[in-house]
């Protein structure tokens, strides 16, 4: 598990250049989840750290397999000084440990909510997973290990997430796409969903 996270902070800190801060949560009964926080410009993002040290598993499965199964961390990238963002640390952190604690597989085109504003005001509470392989690269392991899928998060109003369950990630990133949304603006308005 060390070898792993060795690994996986060196894929961050080789795509994203070095940490200016870190923070760390424990929750009972998981791993420590780490979120390192870099700074680019006017961006900042939030990488976690800990999530991929076990694999994720079939919530319906008798026994979780020690080493087969998906692996990820989560980045968000958000721009700075627009907003106390980060306030958000704490609930990447819950993000990242929802695996071990609720036996989620997180995956490209989730939604994960966690029920209040990911920072004071937000108009966001939830983040739809985006696909991996554009800001860092998947970290391959030794066979029978899945490579690291580093998943960025696209924060989502309200109306967002309630469209999305309705028409699917892929249209809600249509629609975003279609309209110019900035998706780092951690104060941005709702696109028109109409």
């Amino acid at each position: 598990m060390a070898e792993i996270l060795a690994l996986v902070e060196a894929r961050l800190r080789t795509a994203l250049g070095e940490p200016d801060a870190r923070a760390a949560v424990t929750f009972l009964g998981t791993d420590r989840i780490e979120v390192l926080r870099f700074i680019d410009g006017d961006i900042v993002r939030y990488a976690t750290l800990g999530m991929s040290a076990q694999p994720m598993s079939d919530p319906t499965a008798v026994v979780a397999d020690p080493l087969k199964g998906p692996r990820a961390e989560l980045v968000l990238s958000v721009r700075g000084g627009l907003a106390d963002t980060d306030q958000v640390l704490r609930k990447l952190a819950v993000l990242a440990a929802s695996p071990q604690v609720e036996g989620l597989v997180v995956a490209p085109g989730a939604s994960l909510d966690v029920g209040e504003p990911l920072w004071p005001g937000a108009p966001f509470t939830s983040v739809l997973v985006a696909e991996s392989g554009g800001l860092v690269e998947d970290l391959e392991l030794d066979e029978p290990l899945e490579p690291v899928r580093f998943l960025p998060l696209l924060p989502m109003t309200r109306n967002e997430a309630a469209w999305k369950r309705v028409r699917g990630a892929q249209e809600l990133q249509e629609k975003w796409l279609s309209q110019g949304t900035d998706l780092r603006d951690p104060l941005r308005r709702s696109a028109n969903l109409d």
